[in-house]
């Protein structure tokens, strides 16, 4: 049997199977990392544009504009060939969480805004008539019940971010998808390596992406 079904090409697979595992765990790794720092990102940037205050509003304006309209992998490259000239040396692993942390926090603190925008403002108003500050009202009034709005989009954001580790390949990230890369390079055994990082990815994915949906109809039927 030939094509990338043949059985000894498998047998390579699973014989190497150590180094797909390093990947999956090193994706795992920089997905965890990177939606950490696009979820700081994407609550302090959505609150900043979600003020009154005119120089927060186009601070954050300018940052979700430029990270929204420029490729992903633009931005990956300028942070690893550009920190080196400014003396700034790290490993690449942590260029592509920063890359893609930095991505997915323009598109989550559009979330996070349209999500405070959606609840009415009286709740702000009362918030600062009992004695609290902006911040203290977002904390512990406003964001709150933005969560419930907030949450089926942020989940979908975190598919999108898992995704989008792969990017790491590029660089030699040593992701899930630059071990595929490599070991099918240097095996010419192209499709079991990809098939295998589909279903991978998909063991990733798709549990998150089921658990959106839920929070989606949960939203609807409470609505």
């Amino acid at each position: 049997m030939t094509g990338p079904f043949a059985w000894f090409k498998w047998q390579a697979l699973f014989r190497d199977w150590h180094i797909f595992a390093e990947g999956f765990g090193n994706t795992l790794l920089a997905s965890v990392l990177a939606l950490a720092l696009a979820l700081a990102l994407g609550i302090i940037f959505g609150v900043l544009g979600s003020t009154h205050q005119k120089v927060f509003k186009l601070f954050s304006r300018i940052y979700v504009e430029i990270i929204q309209n420029t490729p992903l992998v633009i931005q990956v490259f300028f942070l690893y060939n550009g920190l080196p000239h400014l003396g700034v040396m790290l490993p690449v692993l942590s260029v592509g969480v920063f890359g893609v942390g930095i991505y997915h926090g323009a598109y989550i603190a559009e979330v996070v805004r349209a999500g405070i925008q959606s609840i009415h403002r009286g709740q702000m108003e009362a918030a600062l008539s009992q004695g609290f500050s902006f911040w203290g009202a977002m904390r512990h009034v406003i964001l709150p019940q933005a969560a419930r709005v907030v949450l089926p989009p942020l989940t979908n954001q975190a598919v999108s971010l898992i995704k989008n580790t792969s990017v790491l390949a590029m660089i030699a990230g040593g992701d899930l998808m630059y071990h595929a890369d490599s070991w099918s390079a240097e095996n010419i055994y192209y499709g079991p390596a990809y098939v295998t990082v589909g279903v991978l990815y998909l063991i990733l994915c798709f549990p998150l992406a089921q658990f959106a949906r839920y929070l989606e109809r949960k939203t609807e039927v409470s609505a």
